[in-house]
């Protein structure tokens, strides 16, 4: 079955690079970099920052080790929490760098490209999903928030056991997660 975006793709070129994941990617592969070699690293501030950058990777690593990305839809892990946890993860790691490099600018350009490309990549991934599992995503949707975790008590709902190989080869976390330990270290040297 094919899926298309609607409406936004006559937008024009804004509207397409909303849409486009590779941009959405770079982003974030570039934003680290930008903070880290530009910021100044500050205790309490750099432990600050540290902190909520290991939270958002390890909420991230949870995920990929989860996710079988249109082929099974997860609802175990974080998903038993949140639909979509590596947003999550990608929003306390940029957050994180944010408070670690004590660069004003960085949470202005970091709220701007999070505004610009989060909300119609949710959207876009809650429609997708939705027509490929159809009652299965409505029934697990219903009480789980985008990006705001519910902690209601709830059933398992069967899904698969973390993997790291699934989370190597899904996303390549394990090197995120090494990326992102390079670029704190040269933060603080």
């Amino acid at each position: 079955m094919a899926f298309t975006r609607s409406g936004s793709d006559s937008a024009g070129i804004i509207g397409k690079l909303r849409f486009h994941e590779a941009s959405r990617q770079w982003f974030a592969i570039l934003f680290v970099p930008l903070v880290a070699l530009l910021g100044t690293a500050a205790m309490p501030w750099f432990f600050a920052g540290t902190i909520l950058v290991i939270i958002g990777e390890a909420v991230r690593l949870w995920a990929s080790g989860h996710v079988r990305k249109n082929k099974m839809l997860a609802t175990d892990g974080p998903y038993a929490f949140v639909r979509h946890p590596l947003y999550v993860g990608n929003i306390l790691v940029l957050l994180g760098f944010s408070i670690a490099s004590m660069l004003w600018w960085s949470y202005v350009l970091m709220v701007f490209l999070l505004w610009f490309y989060y909300p119609p990549a949710i959207a876009y991934e809650d429609k997708k999903l939705h027509s490929i599992f159809g009652e299965q995503w409505e029934n697990w949707s219903r009480d789980i928030h985008a990006l705001i975790p519910s902690f209601k008590s709830k059933p398992s709902q069967g899904g698969s056991e973390w993997s790291f190989r699934q989370s190597l080869m899904q996303n390549g976390e394990p090197v995120i997660a090494l990326y992102l330990v390079v670029f704190l270290y040269l933060l603080l040297t």
